[in-house]
């Protein structure tokens, strides 16, 4: 499929998300790519990727201190600055603040897979403090005056610190309308759905835990959600490009993937050529379709990831297609399909 620029000024479909509810668009820019996620990214290429989604009409952007060491967040304002506030959605993230690295610095090049980044290091915390820290200087990299989201930012190893120290400072936050919603953002369940039973979030994160080789959040984790009003987003839909690019050398949840899965992420696709629908279509379809979820996000680093992505989320999939991966086994258990 040869992505195509949309028309400017094209409005994508949104949903209210949150505690406060606000619109967001069912594709979201996940902004890890504008850290040098892979691969160095210039500043010039950020802003023409940020300017493509603007124009095609995404309006929830998603960025953390983790990405690039805080280049994400600080090229995400730096675009922002001249938008309207209230014309889009903004997430960011807690648990990693930033500190001035020493050393030479290759030494920091290619550090948790980002490349081209500032030479700083992260340092772990979870406190109540460490999570008012975390946001101070996240609006000081963005330049801007408030963020409409905060996500715990992957506390697998301070699960208790989170649930006790750094979510009830951000739902303090949150009660004093400094902040909209309050989520977590993880690629597992286990704590997630903790976080759902025992505390009063929001939002979730969920990433590649939900997709069309990985089923494994429809057990609980999303029908709970479903059931307490917990709103998702839905990431890693690709699981990190096994159910982008099958065909090529592929990686699934950022290693190369093991030979099982690359033959049925092919199987998958193959079914998608019978009815000439992408398999990237198919996969941003999947994840949209559950009920507890409401938009999707990708990583975009160029204005043709940029076009793709938002005609993959607004191309119609067959019926058919469903049944046929249904017949041939090839659907995660617990899935639940688009509707006809």
């Amino acid at each position: 499929m040869t992505p195509v620029p949309p028309r400017a000024g094209a409005a994508l479909p949104t949903e209210p998300f949150g505690r406060s509810g606000l619109p967001v668009t069912a594709l979201g820019f996940g902004a890890a790519t504008l850290g040098g996620l892979f691969a160095p990214l210039s500043d010039e290429d950020a802003h023409a990727a940020l300017q493509a989604a603007w124009d095609a009409g995404v309006r929830y952007f998603d960025t953390a201190p983790h990405y690039g060491v805080g280049l994400s967040e600080e090229r995400l304002g730096r675009f922002l600055a001249d938008k309207p506030r209230a014309d889009y959605v903004l997430s960011t993230k807690v648990g990693r603040l930033l500190v001035p690295g020493t050393g030479a610095p290759e030494e920091f090049e290619g550090a948790d897979g980002f490349y081209g980044t500032p030479h700083r290091l992260r340092v772990r915390d979870y406190s109540a403090d460490g999570v008012r820290r975390s946001l101070h200087e996240s609006l000081e990299r963005l330049g801007l005056d408030r963020i409409d989201i905060a996500f715990i930012h992957d506390p697998d190893e301070h699960v208790e610190q989170a649930l006790t120290e750094a979510y009830p400072a951000l739902a303090a936050l949150r009660d004093e309308g400094v902040l909209g919603s309050v989520g977590v953002g993880m690629n597992q369940v286990a704590v997630p759905t903790r976080f759902v039973r025992e505390s009063d979030i929001d939002c979730l994160i969920v990433a590649g835990r939900y997709t069309l080789l990985d089923g494994e959040a429809a057990r609980e984790l999303l029908p709970l959600c479903a059931e307490r009003g917990v709103d998702v987003v839905g990431a890693g839909v690709f699981n990190s490009g096994l159910l982008a690019t099958p065909e090529e050398s592929p990686t699934f949840d950022y290693a190369v993937a093991p030979g099982p899965l690359v033959a049925r992420a092919r199987a998958i696709a193959a079914v998608c050529a019978r009815h000439g629908v992408p398999l990237p279509v198919a996969a941003l379809a999947f994840v949209r379709a559950h009920p507890a979820v409401r938009t999707v996000l990708a990583g975009m680093r160029s204005p043709a990831e940029v076009w793709q992505n938002v005609s993959s989320v607004t191309t119609e999939v067959p019926q058919a297609l469903w049944d046929d991966l249904r017949a041939a086994d090839l659907l995660p258990e617990g899935a639940v399909l688009p509707r006809a």
